[in-house]
């Protein structure tokens, strides 16, 4: 079994809910990274992401924006002892490609899709190997 903890990126690049979609996008283009968290104080409110900056842009919305404009949904996190797979259905159900991981309150990482498919690979590569191995005909030799 595969748990939140064993896959969830860290460390989690964070920035503050009074910050501007301009301070997003530099900050983001300076880690070339596809998303940040946004805080308040300590404590997660919102995920704003490179298509947030580029739907802004497209409908004229000030740069000056303040980021809380973009935590109006409740946002949706998972703990880092759940399974992936709940995890998963977790993120189709509620349509969202990110969730904050957050033990007793605290962010100490990010499960993202990405990080889901390439977990996912790495298991089906390693049994497929197994499979092979396992019924691999023995060598004969005449």
């Amino acid at each position: 079994m595969i748990y939140v903890k064993d896959i969830m990126t860290r460390p989690v690049r964070t920035i503050d809910s009074g910050s501007t979609i301009a301070d997003a996008a530099r900050e983001m283009a300076k880690r070339k990274i596809g998303s940040l968290v946004v805080v308040e104080g300590d404590s997660p409110v919102g995920i704003v992401t490179e298509g947030d900056v580029s739907r802004s842009v497209g409908k004229g919305m000030d740069m000056g924006t303040l980021l809380r404009s973009f935590t109006k949904r409740k946002l949706i996190t998972v703990g880092p002892g759940e399974r992936v797979e709940v995890a998963a259905k977790t993120m189709s159900d509620n349509n969202v490609k990110k969730l904050p991981v957050l033990e007793e309150g605290e962010l100490i990482g990010i499960l993202t899709e990405t990080d889901i498919v390439s977990s996912s690979f790495s298991l089906v590569t390693s049994l497929k190997e197994m499979v092979q191995a396992r019924y691999r005909p023995p060598d004969f030799e005449m």
